[in-house]
């Protein structure tokens, strides 16, 4: 049987993420991948489909089951349009609930009583089956329910996945302020990295970006060391999940290393060997303690140079602490922008931040800028070729 899912992801990664789905749907007879949409995809398929989905895609946020969609102009539609859907077929009333509600448009004035109203109806159809209803638990639901509503249609959904698919089952350790890993994927993929390619992060923290391409380079899914919310569904098949498992096929380790990372902080850098473990890297990552202003290409063959910059505090460890923050980040900027160009002829450099003056502060011209957004901050992937002499702004008496 063939269901509709939607796969939602960080905005500005719609393209790739489609990108993404469409080489997982090669794999798969069933699998369709339809229209991409402002925060994700339209895709169809079978249950399977749905495993195949959530141990694949690097991108995704979830896999969200379609169960019922109607026109409303009430919370009463709402309600009825819940109360209706066969909630029964998927799980029974001893597992734990919780209703989520997200609206673009929607004449409703709170969502908060429309969560609740989902909530009651689906209670209620229990109740009205069995005598008994589920519970709700919003930190460690067996079952999440979302609902979505535009100004004229709401579709309610089943998650499949059930912690959102960033957590991918090996981050304990974290620095001030990690990449998601969904978005993390979503900017090597943006930026055209390809295994094999070398990679540098000179900034690398507790180590997501690197991780993320090395999971690639090593054939590893990013769901094989989690559980899913599917696993409770009551149409889940064991020998599927077995299968879709059983499917993957290991890469030969690299025979020299092409990622590389580097950062100030010793501390992070003993977070970022201890998270590729537990990964499950098995080849070697170099990692050397050296500020970005002082690395050098750990190659001759050029390649990306990708980093989520530091600010704030994190820049204050770098410098002068008697400069007042903005100086301190210029100075920083300055004098990293000089490397790039010093040192990094033939490299492309992609640097993902939501400060906007950042070519300014590099005295650099970017080549590209995508928006994207991390979380609610609006942020942009500026890229740069490292041509020499090419991308020197001609004066930065403008600029900074």
């Amino acid at each position: 049987m063939s269901y509709s899912f939607f796969c939602p992801c960080p905005r500005g990664l719609e393209i790739a993420l489609a990108e993404e789905l469409h080489e997982i749907a090669a794999h798969s007879r069933s699998l369709k991948i339809h229209n991409s949409v402002p925060g994700g995809v339209h895709c169809s398929g079978t249950l399977a489909d749905a495993m195949l989905l959530n141990l694949h895609s690097r991108i995704a946020s979830r896999v969200l089951l379609r169960i019922v969609q109607a026109s409303y102009s009430s919370e009463d539609d709402v309600f009825k349009l819940a109360l209706g859907a066969r909630w029964e077929d998927w799980f029974d009333s001893d597992r734990t609930i919780r209703v989520d509600v997200n609206a673009i448009k929607s004449p409703l004035k709170s969502l908060d009583f429309v969560t609740l109203r989902i909530k009651d109806a689906v209670c209620d159809r229990f109740r009205g089956i069995s005598g008994n209803r589920p519970s709700v638990n919003t930190r460690t639901p067996d079952m999440r329910i979302w609902g979505f509503l535009d100004a004229r249609s709401v579709t309610l959904y089943l998650d499949s996945s059930g912690e959102s698919l960033f957590k991918r089952g090996w981050r304990i350790e974290t620095g001030d302020a990690p990449l998601r890993e969904n978005l993390a994927a979503g900017l090597l993929r943006t930026a055209g990295w390809k295994p094999g390619t070398p990679l540098l992060d000179p900034m690398c923290g507790s180590g997501t970006l690197l991780i993320e391409a090395a999971q690639m380079q090593a054939g590893i899914p990013p769901g094989i060391n989690r559980h899913f919310a599917f696993e409770k569904f009551k149409a889940f098949k064991q020998a599927d999940w077995d299968a879709a498992r059983a499917a993957l096929k290991p890469v030969p380790p690299p025979t020299t290393p092409s990622i590389f990372g580097s950062d100030i902080s010793g501390d992070m850098l003993v977070m970022a060997r201890n998270n590729l473990q537990r990964a499950g890297i098995q080849f070697d990552i170099p990692l050397k303690q050296i500020d970005a202003q002082e690395v050098k290409p750990p190659t001759g063959i050029p390649g990306l140079l990708i980093a989520n910059p530091p600010y704030g505090e994190r820049i204050d460890m770098r410098g002068d602490r008697s400069q007042e923050p903005d100086a301190m980040a210029l100075a920083f900027f300055n004098a990293f922008g000089s490397t790039l160009k010093q040192r990094f002829a033939g490299w492309t450099v992609c640097l993902f931040t939501a400060d906007l003056t950042l070519p300014r502060m590099l005295r650099l011209k970017e080549s590209k800028k995508t928006p994207f957004f991390n979380g609610a901050i609006e942020c942009r992937l500026f890229r740069f070729e490292m041509v020499a002499g090419s991308n020197r702004r001609e004066s930065t008496a403008n600029h900074v």
